[in-house]
């Protein structure tokens, strides 16, 4: 078990409260399980106070002993009910503040409402893209557990070309893919902090089946097992001929990296062929606008540019009516963390450390999809993979 290092969990909740000082917050408390792990080393259940200055206060309501155990801060504390909180911090020289910091983006109105009964003299305000950006910038603690997650991504890779058979269905291949990562550390679980975001490990998707599209917010969509998850594999089976996405989310001590590759049993179509190596020129494009120091949207811009040019209007991304609005997304403890590879960023720069996927994708209704994914790191010496299986369309 990798417990996080006590000097890892220092630099970022004083990055955390530089970043609060420059906002005029004298306090942010987080409950929401991945900002709980990243600043604490734990998901127990609790509240974690940061004040603006001094030593965070992780008040735990189950299980304390196991936090005790799990998180290296120096305050870990039992606090059974959420109204005892004020005496608590109160005992720990902690004053009521009058500007406090809440994970809007995530946090139930309900317990909102209790914060606000609470602290009814403060101004409650969001903290959520404060949070987000100190997570954006990946530690080399990070980037290490990250290109773990790259080792087993590659794992997956080759154990597909290994067990891919005609007839087999999607969510054969898939629970095969989803059963050696967890014997590889997957913790089962991929984390997004969009609402109702909602993934599984293995993204498999066969022929016309892959241009499905589906409640989310991804360029595949797939059919999924039943309306009550509509997207992913199915029970459709694999046939000869066509294209079989394997879009796996591998997670390792809590970090997650995305890869995509294409299968086929036997050539695919010219369309297919000549769409998958297009996508890889697109990526190659990412790369060069990245090291000239493109913007998150200037990346976006550039790629979807080169996308028409090659004639995917109706199909880069998605279909006409679901196509995303994104290229690339930012990877961590969270699957849809910053940067954002897409519209809307244009005034937002790549900076060292921060990590993401990039995924030109093509859907052709009636036949199927194609497309290439990466996680990238951006370091001082430039842009590195996190994902290094081999980039050519498998034919089996």
């Amino acid at each position: 078990m990798r417990l996080t290092p006590k000097n890892e969990l220092e630099y970022r909740y004083r990055r955390l409260q530089n970043e609060m000082a420059a906002a005029g917050l004298d306090a942010v408390i987080m409950v929401q399980n991945a900002d709980l792990f990243y600043f604490t080393g734990t998901t127990q259940v609790g509240n974690l106070y940061v004040p603006v200055s001094g030593q965070p206060l992780y008040l735990v309501r189950r299980d304390f002993l196991r936090a005790r155990m799990e998180s290296a801060l120096a305050e870990v504390i039992p606090c059974p009910a959420l109204g005892e909180i004020p005496g608590i911090l109160l005992d720990h020289g902690c004053g009521a503040p009058k500007r406090l910091g809440l994970e809007l983006d995530v946090l139930p109105h309900n317990l909102y409402q209790k914060y606000r009964t609470l602290y009814p003299q403060a101004e409650l305000l969001d903290a959520s893209k404060l949070i987000r950006r100190v997570r954006m910038v990946k530690t080399q603690y990070e980037i290490h557990i990250m290109q773990d997650a790259g080792n087993q991504a590659d794992k997956v890779y080759r154990r597909a070309a290994e067990c891919i058979r005609e007839g087999m269905t999607e969510v054969d291949l898939a629970a095969e893919l989803e059963h050696l990562a967890r014997l590889e550390g997957h913790q089962g679980y991929v984390r997004m902090r969009a609402f109702n975001g909602e993934l599984t490990g293995a993204h498999v998707v066969a022929g016309a089946d892959g241009a499905a599209p589906a409640c989310t917010n991804t360029p595949l969509g797939g059919m999924g097992l039943t309306p009550a998850f509509g997207h992913g594999a199915s029970y459709n089976r694999i046939r000869r001929g066509e294209p079989i996405v394997v879009d796996f989310a591998s997670c390792f001590d809590g970090y997650l990296v995305d890869q995509t590759r294409v299968f086929a049993i036997g050539e695919v179509s010219d369309r297919i062929r000549r769409g998958y190596e297009d996508m890889l020129r697109i990526e190659s494009l990412m790369m060069e606008l990245v090291e000239k120091g493109a913007t998150w949207g200037g990346v976006y811009h550039g790629c979807l540019a080169l996308a028409r040019e090659m004639g995917y209007d109706d199909n880069f991304m998605g279909i006409p009516g679901a196509q995303v609005p994104f290229i690339g997304h930012g990877l961590g403890i969270e699957i849809d963390e910053y940067p954002l590879i897409a519209r809307g960023f244009d005034s937002e720069a790549l900076e060292p450390g921060m990590a993401f996927a990039f995924e030109p994708k093509l859907v052709f209704p009636g036949e199927g999809a194609v497309g290439i994914e990466n996680s990238f790191y951006l370091s001082e010496q430039g842009l590195k993979r996190l994902t290094f299986s081999s980039q050519e369309l498998v034919i089996l």
